[in-house]
């Protein structure tokens, strides 16, 4: 009964001692593990691949720094999957706080592949009313863009000067925190036929899996999971994958943390009755 009671009444700084390990080993000695592939991501995954080179893509940053370590992987891996296939990018965002991510993400993986602002990839910023500005582009995109987030106005960018609405965008993609990723399929979906596929934090994918099975999105991208499958699709392991093991042991310590807790709860109980 003894163990029982000092395992009701463990310091919590020991299992938050525990939880920090768990964290830290598996990221510094580099673990991975085997990443299944879901149909949702590599439905995603086809629906940019099978683009021709030259084809533009949009990229919606709708996040900021609190999601951040499940939708960064996700971005940084779809502009490998673009720059590979030499695909221009167009990059907009709903949430202000976010763009920075986006230009951090830009210039890293532009960098890997050599690739020229202007000429390959621009970035437009931000404008509020996202449902207006979403409407707004299906008519013609100078209405709310017609400088980039510096100033500098697009027809200037030799691919820009060919992009006046949404007829132009293969593909869209939308990283997404919250409800901008409705308002997507709503209203650049629904009205002018977009095609798209949105990626999402754990907790905001399951709302998103209706449109998924209605054919509104080609492809959805949930969580950190997800961001580790698209990294294994392109070949390029990234903080998705080396995130995987970590959140895999954090998880299971707190399942056993949960069974443990309640089991010295009923034995405790037991003895009282």
């Amino acid at each position: 009964m003894k163990f029982w009671q000092k395992l009701g009444e463990i310091d919590r700084r020991i299992i938050y001692t525990i939880i920090l390990l768990a964290v830290v080993i598996p990221i510094l000695l580099k673990i991975t593990m085997p990443i299944r592939i879901s149909d949702t991501v590599k439905n995603a995954y086809n629906s940019l691949d099978r683009l021709p080179a030259g084809s533009i893509v949009m990229i919606s940053i709708d996040y900021d720094a609190s999601s951040e370590p499940e939708l960064q992987p996700m971005l940084i891996a779809v502009l490998r999957h673009c720059f590979k296939k030499d695909i221009k990018i167009i990059m907009l965002g709903h949430w202000a706080l976010g763009l920075p991510l986006g230009e951090i993400a830009l210039n890293k993986v532009a960098t890997e592949y050599n690739k020229v602002y202007g000429e390959d990839y621009v970035n437009l910023g931000y404008r509020p009313g996202y449902s207006a500005l979403i409407v707004g582009l299906g008519r013609e995109i100078r209405d709310f863009f017609s400088t980039d987030y510096r100033g500098v106005p697009i027809d200037s960018f030799p691919f820009m000067r060919r992009v006046r609405n949404y007829n132009q965008i293969s593909l869209l993609v939308g990283l997404e925190a919250g409800a901008t990723g409705d308002a997507w399929v709503q209203f650049a979906g629904a009205r002018f036929g977009q095609k798209m596929f949105l990626g999402a934090t754990g907790v905001s994918a399951p709302d998103l899996y209706p449109y998924l099975q209605a054919g509104q999105i080609t492809g959805l991208i949930a969580g950190l999971q997800g961001a580790a499958e698209y990294e294994t699709l392109i070949k390029e392991s990234g903080t998705g994958t080396l995130g995987m093991p970590t959140q895999s042991v954090v998880h299971g310590l707190i399942i056993i943390f949960i069974i443990l807790g309640n089991l010295s709860y009923f034995v405790l109980r037991k003895k009282k009755q």
